[in-house]
């Protein structure tokens, strides 16, 4: 992944420029950037008076799914464990919580919850019952060996 070009470059460039050094451009070219670096050096310049570069907080825009919004969705599966994840949804709806129905699934995998049976359960004991009612007497078969 590429690095931010320094402070002290964005500062040099930026102080040229004022200075009437030449234009944009040819400071662009001077410096060995691109010109539409230039120019958005200048205007961060001019919208925040600052010649260093703004401090970045975070990327994208902040999630809907806060953490009240993540207990409301443990308690609704610790009340209800077979919800599903289009319940969920409807669920967070009614509650005024605007996300896609596939970010519901992306929230519980980060929380660490699954919505899927458990297949490593051993099977049950109970045998079926044959379609003639009758009594089976041949062996139990062996357990299947496809592996998960």
């Amino acid at each position: 992944m590429p690095q931010p070009y320094s402070d002290d470059l964005r500062r040099k460039l930026l102080e040229a420029y004022e200075a009437g050094a030449g234009s944009l451009q040819r400071l662009a070219v001077q410096f060995r950037v691109s010109w539409g670096y230039a120019k958005k050096i200048r205007v961060q310049q001019l919208r925040s008076g600052g010649k260093e570069r703004p401090v970045q907080t975070r990327h994208g825009p902040r999630s809907r799914i806060t953490a009240a919004v993540q207990e409301s969705l443990r308690e609704w599966l610790r009340r209800q464990p077979d919800l599903t994840e289009a319940e969920l949804h409807e669920r967070l709806r009614g509650q005024g919580v605007q996300v896609v129905q596939s970010r519901v699934g992306q929230v519980l995998r980060a929380m660490g919850l699954r919505r899927k049976k458990n297949r490593s359960m051993p099977s049950s004991a109970t045998r079926k019952r044959t379609a003639s009612d009758a009594k089976n007497f041949l062996p139990a078969s062996p357990p299947s060996r496809r592996r998960n």
